[in-house]
């Protein structure tokens, strides 16, 4: 009974975790998580980790990546996610310039830049490229953000 009540307690804090007195949501809090999220997100993909990868999205999630089109649901984007980093020249960095926090404290977005380096499937080579990405996230049932919707665009970006 006392161990159910403490993790009862222990939930309810997380759960609350993001509000300050008053009800009002800390989206500078949520900042963090977010920012956290990615470089969780970063790690796994310098690790190659497909199953990682696709652990940063919802299961209703869209993934839509350069030159291929949306994939939709997790079930795509697991295998989506472990091919892309079966590919030993893989290299993916990211960062986000923008972050936004709904008032509702249950969505938001990050907006930032990338450089990769893959396999040139046409010839065998590393191919090199940057650009931007957006990303909405939603608060999971959990507590947990993931990524409902992920648009990755090619095109000028940081050096």
């Amino acid at each position: 009974m006392l161990k159910s009540n403490v993790l009862a307690a222990a939930a309810m804090v997380a759960l609350a975790g993001c509000q300050q007195a008053g009800g009002k949501v800390d989206t500078a809090a949520i900042e963090n998580q977010l920012k956290q999220a990615e470089a969780r997100w970063n790690r796994a993909y310098a690790a190659h980790d497909g199953a990682a990868l696709a652990g940063m999205y919802a299961d209703d999630a869209v993934l839509a990546n350069p030159g291929a089109p949306p994939v939709s649901g997790i079930d795509g984007i697991r295998k989506e996610t472990a091919a892309f980093a079966a590919d030993p020249k893989l290299q993916v960095k990211f960062a986000s310039d923008r972050i936004r926090v709904a008032a509702s404290g249950d969505l938001a977005y990050t907006r930032g830049h990338y450089t990769m380096t893959m396999t040139d499937p046409a010839t065998n080579k590393p191919a090199h490229s940057r650009g931007s990405y957006l990303t909405v996230w939603q608060k999971q049932p959990d507590g947990e953000w993931k990524a409902i919707e992920d648009f990755v665009t090619p095109g000028p970006g940081p050096a």
